[in-house]
């Protein structure tokens, strides 16, 4: 759904000679949608004389600053920065000129993927109209006495420490954010706000409030800003690490538990950090048969042992967040539908992931009950897995962990990516992005550490740093270990345990010495894709299928193996120990054994 909104907003001087109030909205431009939009007003302290001043300046940098921040901060973080800095600045001429005369109050609002974010400070107001309900949001920070109700303990530019109070929530389509200032909602009581502004148009609601106060007898400046929602757009990576951060991590559910309306019926997983249930609506029907036949679910959630662990719950909001962004590409149909509403309505009480469930199996469980693939078979896996990384890889997302368990072949005769849950996408936690993912059977030698140009690695020990981030070519490598695999069912540089580091020392045996029945060209195509330096291998999903769909038409050649002094460098060293330890032994021999 597209983010529809209507905004109206109206400000006049009212009996007062000059309006020192201000407000204002700005939309993004073209390329920066994924900032939403913000809006304010401002009133300025008049007891100074410089009110108008301050609250102008405040407003227009607010708006316009806003869309300077970068897009992986929270809104809150990038309201606070602003903010405190025109605080400081406003600060640093008030010191100059005694008593302080350039303050203002400020009620600001960021509308952005499907939350909100208010910041405030002053005694200008936020009202939220939800469900025929009218909501104050903010308070007012004047002096508690009813002889000092218009004196301000806070303001923009009062204090060189600025405290701003801010609301954060989710949105929903019909909502109502009214933004008033003290002229307005001082002269109208609550109900009669939350009348007005129930009009189809925010801009007539807007002037309907003014007109209202004014004939209510307000004499001070009077200003409203009125947002509706009328559409949302999908959540941003903030809305999932807030869903994240608020809601519980779920207990660990066994078969019948039920949790948000679905019942458990098996543990797929759990490896100590996420577990893996399939769930079923409680509701699901049964047959005359008594056959259930009810859509079952895939429900991930985080190890209630890592529910403390911040970056863990930061990784599992990216992977929905992810998941959801791929979700209207073109790489959808080969990965797995996420649901963000629940299957019985109604809202979350844990934080999860929900996906459909596909009935078939990963390639990994036809490898365990030892299955022949065919080479029909493997080829149509092979193609079918590149179109999906190509498509991946042209938005920007390394899979990172291709392996036979993360490639389910589907009844419905489609192959499917499993797991985002390693992905980088650009956007994803600093920690995940350091992470050593992957499961090192499939690691491409240079997340070792390995170079293969010059033949030695770079690094003494293994760390849980790569030395050097994954990429395109990083899945491609992992998906011809795979293919490999699943055609020779042994692994082209052996099996590395998760302690251990790969070892690139000798080129891989062609898989026809495994298998006589893959034809030369798919030796090549394959011994290609697994090569040792990174330079000899496919650089681009659509080669590596090119390269499948010509097959014997037009094979590649043979890939060139690399020389023993650039396998292992130490060789000729080695060598001439070899030669030493020997000649030693020798002369030891002859020193004792010989005649003299």
């Amino acid at each position: 759904m597209a983010f529809e909104l209507d905004i109206g907003f109206a400000s006049l001087a009212g009996t007062k000679d000059s309006n020192e109030d201000f407000c204002g909205a700005l939309l993004p431009e073209p390329g920066m949608e994924g900032m939403g939009v913000i809006a304010a007003v401002a009133d300025g302290v008049s007891r100074g004389g410089m009110g108008k001043e301050a609250a102008q300046t405040t407003l227009v940098s607010l708006l316009r600053d806003y869309f300077g921040t970068p897009e992986t901060w929270d809104a809150t973080v990038a309201l606070d920065r602003i903010i405190s800095s025109q605080n400081a600045w406003l600060c640093g001429i008030n010191r100059r000129r005694q008593p302080a005369m350039g303050m203002t109050t400020l009620t600001a609002l960021v509308l952005r993927g499907q939350s909100y974010a208010l910041a405030h400070v002053g005694d200008s107001r936020a009202y939220l109209l939800r469900g025929g309900e009218s909501r104050q949001m903010t308070h007012d920070h004047v002096v508690n006495h009813p002889d000092f109700q218009h004196q301000l303990v806070r303001a923009v530019g009062l204090e060189d420490r600025i405290v701003v109070d801010y609301v954060q929530g989710d949105l929903q389509v019909g909502d109502v954010f009214i933004l008033l200032t003290d002229g307005v909602y001082g002269s109208l009581p609550d109900a009669r706000l939350q009348a007005l502004a129930q009009s189809d148009n925010a801009q007539a609601a807007s002037e309907a409030l003014l007109d209202a106060a004014l004939k209510a007898g307000s004499r001070d400046n009077v200003t409203a800003l009125v947002v509706r929602v009328l559409g949302l757009l999908d959540a941003t990576l903030q809305d999932e690490n807030r869903s994240a951060q608020s809601l519980p991590v779920p207990p660990l559910l066994k078969v019948g538990d039920v949790i948000d309306g679905m019942a458990v019926t098996a543990l797929v997983a759990d490896n100590g950090i996420n577990v893996l249930y399939q769930v079923k609506p409680v509701a699901a029907a049964l047959d005359v048969s008594g056959v259930d036949h009810g859509k079952r679910f895939a429900l991930k959630a985080l190890h209630p042992a890592r529910a403390h662990d911040r970056e863990e719950l930061a990784m599992l909001a990216h992977e929905a967040w992810l998941a959801k962004r791929m979700q209207s590409s073109r790489a959808a149909d080969n990965l797995v539908n996420i649901h963000t509403d629940l299957p019985g309505g109604g809202a979350r009480t844990a934080f999860y992931v929900l996906y459909d469930w596909h009935s078939g199996e990963s390639l990994q469980t036809m490898l365990e009950q030892q299955r022949r693939f065919k080479l029909p078979q493997a080829l149509t896996v092979g193609r079918q897995a590149l179109k999906a990384l190509g498509l991946l890889h042209r938005q920007g997302v390394i899979h990172r962990d291709i392996k036979p368990a993360n490639l389910h072949q589907g009844e419905d005769g489609v192959l499917r990516l499993l797991d985002l849950g390693v992905a980088l996408s650009g956007r994803e936690p600093a920690a995940m992005r350091e992470l050593h993912a992957g499961t090192p059977s499939y690691v491409n030698p240079e997340q070792w550490g390995f170079n293969c140009k010059a033949g030695a690695r770079t690094g003494g020990q293994r760390t849980d740093v790569p030395q050097e981030l994954p990429d395109a070519q990083s899945d491609l490598f992992a998906l011809g270990v795979t293919l490999y695999q699943v055609l020779t069912g042994k692994l082209p540089y052996g099996e590395v345990l998760p302690y251990q580091v790969g070892r690139y020392y000798r080129d891989p045996v062609a898989p026809s010495r495994h298998n006589p029945e893959i034809p030369i060209w798919l030796d090549h195509v394959l011994l290609k894709a697994v090569a040792r330096d990174k330079r000899q291998r496919f650089e681009t999903a659509e080669e590596f299928l090119l390269a499948l769909e010509r097959g014997a038409s037009r094979p590649l050649s043979a890939p060139a193996a690399t020389p023993l002094l650039q396998r292992d460098p130490t060789a000729l060293w080695k060598a001439a120990l070899a030669v030493s330890v020997l000649f030693n032994l020798l002369l030891v021999f002859w020193l004792l054994f010989l005649p003299k």
